[in-house]
């Protein structure tokens, strides 16, 4: 009985544990999709329908209606459901049950299934900003054009959920929006946000989702680095990239812009280098900020990072100019100011320098006298970290990141105080266009490199130095063809290879360029052009174009030129150079030219050239023969010429005078002698005068001597005269002289030929004593004549060699009775000693 009545309650507890299942009271499966319940358009999606174990078959229904079925192959507890290429009409609430022993299973509870893409993407954003603290909150603004009714945020991660608000028109922006506060949020987990707009008529058609917003902490791990390549300055439409560099556990890296209301990317951490890498394909003016990346790790989030700004250049495109005063050349330990000029009225004007070692912004000011905005940047106590390229910008205050086009650069140099160099023209200062010219840069230290400088440009020409057999290192600079563009005022320097520091500058050499004004002064001395030494001299340069400065210069002078500021005088602008106290150096050819006070290296054409001469005191001693005459000696040789002229003729016209008297008194005597002539014998030959009181005739050669002097004087018409005087004039040649002496004795030999009969038939001869006395008296005169002779023949030979030809005097022997007149008139106007330069 027990066995029974324990067999019947175990047959009743079985089928009181059956009976629901007889009755259709199976357990309701359990309803799953992937990959999500939220999905775009074109997505496979497959439903997962878990039943009892045993069930037969499985039916899926949409909102109520059946939409599948699927009979596994073997009783199963699990179904599959797959939708290929889903659109936004399959989107709607999905339940499944299935069916076994003749039962169906209830119904699943439902599962919604989103499909997004029907609509345009809203934007999400941070108000303030996306980077919170621990327990902080935030306000998530979701923005859409559309006039749709409903917005809706949704938060990605474990902890799912949304959040859905009606949209309110916004006037000031003319969109539509919602604003969603989000509060005590952690660091513990990540907080990534998306929103979506939809229609209320269609709550499961969804746009597409905005952009991925990640809330960002400030952790306590160790913060990570970030920098930017190729730098923080890139010009309008460059590439470049932004890398943050976490530590070794980081998982990702995000990059964040201050001010803005979202990330600006996220990168997962690459273990080589742990270095996530931001790529901005073409950087534009919205790139422009400032950026600090954070790192996130299992452990939690990183500190942030240091602040990195970005600039971005050429988005003005009015250039500022940069300029170095006084020289891009500055001495170690000096000071300098680097202005930065421009048209454009930016408020401010920043510096930078190549490696961002040196950054300095000013506030523009007006300069009345240019007519433009400047800044100047004052550096004290120049180091030698300052050498390197500068550059300037200009921008707005509102914008101080957006900056304009640079300005060309300017390379510093700094300059120690080892020994200068020379700087040497062989050309001369001023040339013409077109010329050659060669600037050599030595110095007796063995400098590697040499470096010119023109003064006002930025650019500097550098060579390797040369070793000479003298033991000096030099550099030959070529400027060929010289132009307009090559004036300017030079320096060099030099340095050794092993050094970054430039010598100390040489000493400057002008460059001066003619032809650049149509005009041409004119140049005149006074006194005169001749002057002693010790004097005083002027030149005036004179003009009637415009010229605010005259320049003098000296042919073949090394020194630099003279240099003096116009001033007007009757209609004319001129300047006087004075040369005080001169000597024989002031000789020489003198020259002047214009130029202007806005290209000072720019001059006119040359004026005619101005010889001066600059000779010796008076009384100075002659220079022997042997050494040439100075050229400014020769003038005054010349002047001495002249004066000998003149005397010789004031002495002729004196002898004729006294000629003409003597002849006047032989006449008288004629007369007298014909009434006391007696008749000769038979067989004598010549008649006998019985005067006795008159003075003894001389021998026949002074008779002939005499008589042919007296008819050449008489004789001489008044273009002999003239000719005599003219030869006698010019100086002192060969050619001359011989012309002047075969002049003299021509005439007189002709004369003497014409008297000799005459003569002959009036003279009584003489006894042998007093033949001997006229001898002896003849002797003596042409012995006094010859002295004379020898001086006037010495001047000439003298002068000669000063010339540079060596003149032999003509035979004297046998000439000297012939011509004791003549020579003792040359003897007595022989000039005055001329000053001997030498002696200056």
């Amino acid at each position: 009985m027990t066995f029974t009545f324990t067999a019947l309650l175990c047959l009743g507890l079985s089928l009181q544990h059956g009976t629901p299942v007889l009755a259709g009271t199976l357990p309701k499966p359990i309803l799953r999709v992937q990959p999500d319940s939220v999905v775009p358009e074109q997505t496979t999606v497959t439903f997962f329908c878990e039943g009892f174990t045993g069930a037969q078959e499985y039916h899926l229904y949409k909102m109520g209606y059946f939409r599948h079925t699927e009979i596994p192959a073997n009783p199963n507890n699990k179904a599959e459901f797959s939708i290929k290429k889903i659109s936004r009409h399959e989107a709607g609430q999905y339940t499944c049950r299935y069916w076994t022993r003749n039962r169906w299973s209830g119904y699943s509870d439902y599962k919604e299934l989103v499909v997004t893409g029907a609509y345009s993407e809203p934007s999400l954003l941070a108000q303030p900003s996306p980077v919170v603290t621990e327990g902080g909150e935030v306000t998530l603004q979701c923005v859409s054009r559309q006039p749709y009714y409903k917005l809706i945020l949704t938060k990605e991660g474990p902890q799912e959920y949304s959040w859905i608000l009606d949209s309110e028109y916004d006037r000031s922006t003319g969109k539509y929006q919602a604003l969603f506060p989000v509060g005590s949020v952690t660091s513990r987990q990540r907080w990534i946000f998306r929103c979506y707009s939809f229609d209320s008529n269609q709550p499961l058609v969804w746009s597409e989702p905005s952009e991925p917003l990640e809330l960002l902490f400030s952790g306590t791990h160790h913060k990570p680095t970030i920098k930017a390549e190729p730098g923080t300055v890139v010009a309008s439409g460059s590439p470049m990239n932004i890398s943050c560099q976490g530590t070794q556990d980081a998982e990702m890296c995000f990059l964040h812009k201050e001010g803005s209301h979202q990330s600006w990317g996220t990168q997962t951490q690459k273990k080589s280098g742990n270095k996530s890498t931001f790529s901005i394909p073409s950087v534009a003016d919205y790139v422009g900020g400032q950026y600090r990346c954070y790192c996130y790790s299992s452990a939690g989030w990183s500190e942030r990072s240091d602040t990195l700004d970005l600039v971005v250049t050429g988005l003005y495109d009015n250039k500022p100019r940069l300029t170095a005063l006084p020289s891009t050349v500055v001495t170690s330990g000096g000071n300098m100011t680097l202005q930065c000029v421009s048209q454009e009225r930016y408020e401010k004007f920043i510096l930078t320098k190549e490696d961002q070692k040196f950054l300095s912004s000013l506030n523009s000011q007006y300069n009345r006298s240019i007519g433009q905005y400047q800044a100047l940047f004052s550096i004290e106590h120049v180091t030698p970290n300052h050498t390197g390229t500068f550059r300037c910008y200009g921008y707005y205050q509102q914008r101080p990141l957006l900056w304009s086009v640079p300005s060309e650069p300017v390379v510093i140099y700094i300059s120690g105080l080892s020994n200068k160099p020379s700087l040497l023209t062989h050309q001369g200062h001023i040339l013409d266009p077109g010329k050659n010219l060669t600037l050599q840069c030595c110095s007796d230290i063995n400098y590697d490199r040499f470096a010119l400088y023109k003064v006002g440009e930025t650019d500097f020409t550098q060579l390797y130095g040369q070793r000479t057999q003298a033991g000096l290192s030099l550099a030959n600079f070529t400027l060929n063809p010289v132009s307009r563009s090559t004036g300017g005022q030079y320096r060099c320097y030099g340095a050794h290879n092993l050094s970054s520091e430039w010598s100390a500058a040489s000493d400057p050499v002008d460059i001066l360029i003619t032809g650049q004004y149509p005009d041409r002064p004119s140049l005149s001395v006074k006194p005169n052009s001749t002057v002693q030494s010790g004097d005083n001299v002027t030149l005036l340069c004179q003009s009637t174009y415009t010229a605010d400065t005259f320049i003098l210069s000296k042919e073949g002078a090394t020194h630099q030129l003279q240099k003096i500021k116009s001033k007007s005088q009757d209609g004319e602008l001129q300047t006087e150079f004075s040369l005080s106290a001169v000597t024989s150096a002031h000789s020489g050819t003198y020259r002047c030219y214009g130029s202007h006070d806005s290209s000072p290296y720019m001059l006119s054409h040359a004026s005619f050239p101005v010889e001066l001469s600059v000779t010796g005191h008076i009384g100075a001693s002659i220079p022997p023969p042997s050494s040439p005459l100075p050229t400014a000696g020769l003038e005054q040789y010349l002047k001495a010429l002249i004066g000998v002229s003149v005397a010789f003729l004031l002495l002729l016209l004196i002898l004729i005078f006294l000629l003409l008297q003597r002849r006047h008194q032989r006449k008288f005597r004629k007369d007298a002698q014909k009434g006391t002539e007696l008749k000769l014998p038979s067989g004598d030959a010549e008649p006998v005068t019985t005067d006795r009181g008159c003075k003894k005739r001389s021998n026949l050669a002074a008779a002939v001597q005499e008589e042919s002097l007296y008819a050449s004087v008489e004789d001489m018409k008044p273009e002999d005269e003239v000719k005599l005087n003219t030869s006698l004039q010019r100086p002192y040649t060969e050619d001359s002289q011989g012309e002047t002496y075969d002049q003299v004795k021509d005439s007189r030999l002709r004369r003497a030929e014409a008297v000799l009969p005459s003569v002959i038939s009036r003279e009584v001869p003489q006894t042998k004593d007093e033949q001997a006395d006229e001898d002896r008296e003849t002797d003596t005169q042409a012995a006094e004549n010859e002295e004379p002779q020898d001086v006037v023949y010495a001047q000439l030979c003298s002068t000669s060699l000063r010339q540079g030809t060596a003149v032999t005097p003509p035979s004297q022997e046998g000439e000297a009775s012939e011509e004791p007149s003549v020579y003792a008139a040359l003897a007595v106007a022989q000039p005055s000693p001329v000053p001997n330069n030498d002696d200056q």
